[in-house]
């Protein structure tokens, strides 16, 4: 079965941090940019963060840069989103997606996604 699985979501008070796993199965991750993103209820999808195929590169939204950090293992087939200091407006499904490309500039074509993760972070 071919599959990109998000975990690690959850409730957490603001300032309070979470990790997310985003676990490949079925093919590799190895040759992909791998992008997360989140979508807040009433919003539109937005990218949050990428790491290139070797985990040599990442870019972070503006809006998370210096609070989240994105890092790979492949040798796992798997992506993590490390997200500190978590603010209100975190709060939303985050994904992963697995692109065609191995440059997080290559493109906005995805090869497979993932079902999504909810975090909240309230108090």
């Amino acid at each position: 079965q071919v599959q990109l699985v998000e975990s690690g979501g959850g409730l957490v008070q603001p300032g309070g941090s979470l990790r997310l796993s985003c676990a490949a199965s079925g093919f590799t991750l190895d040759y992909s940019a791998i992008t997360w993103f989140r979508q807040a209820p009433g919003k539109e999808r937005e990218g949050v963060s990428c790491i290139n195929s070797s985990g040599g590169t990442t870019y972070f939204k503006d809006s998370v840069k210096g609070r989240f950090t994105i890092s790979r293992d492949n040798a796992k087939n798997t992506v993590y989103l490390q997200m500190n200091n978590l603010k209100p407006e975190d709060t939303a499904v985050y994904y992963c997606a697995a692109a065609r490309y191995r440059w997080c500039s290559g493109g906005t074509t995805y090869t497979h996604w993932g079902q999504g993760t909810q975090v909240t972070v309230s108090s």
